[in-house]
């Protein structure tokens, strides 16, 4: 038996005017920099962090979503956004960054990161980690 935890972090706030986005990427990379498996799921106004196109000059702050690319390179090739999220709030899935990973078990082919799911599939994703953190 595997000593490896599962931890999702849940991100359910806009990516800018409060620190929980940006807060909970830099604990991403932590934790995936230590060997623990880590995934995300976006749900409410987190949906936005993954939105294309962030700028965030008038509001003086930087734009971190470009990180999000970055992932795979640690290991977190599992973004989950709900699908119900993304629709309350006239988005879709052509409206998030392309996030890929690159699959060392298939010679390394480019995979998409994010997967859309439905509330009630995120719900058995959720019961199937062993740490939930909700930012």
């Amino acid at each position: 038996m595997s000593n490896i935890k599962k931890f999702l972090y849940l991100n359910r706030k806009a990516p800018y005017g409060s620190i929980y986005a940006l807060e909970s990427l830099e604990v991403v990379l932590i934790g995936a920099a230590f060997d623990q498996q880590v995934s995300l799921a976006f749900i409410d106004d987190g949906v936005f962090q993954l939105a294309k196109g962030q700028d965030t000059k008038s509001l003086g702050v930087k734009n971190f979503s470009p990180t999000f690319r970055a992932l795979g390179d640690y290991g977190v090739t599992k973004l989950y956004v709900e699908q119900e999220s993304l629709s309350e709030r006239g988005l879709t899935a052509a409206d998030l960054m392309p996030i890929t990973y690159e699959d060392e078990n298939d010679g390394f082919a480019e995979k998409p990161s994010i997967n859309v799911v439905s509330r009630s599939e995120l719900a058995g994703i959720m019961r199937e980690q062993d740490v939930i953190l909700s930012f």
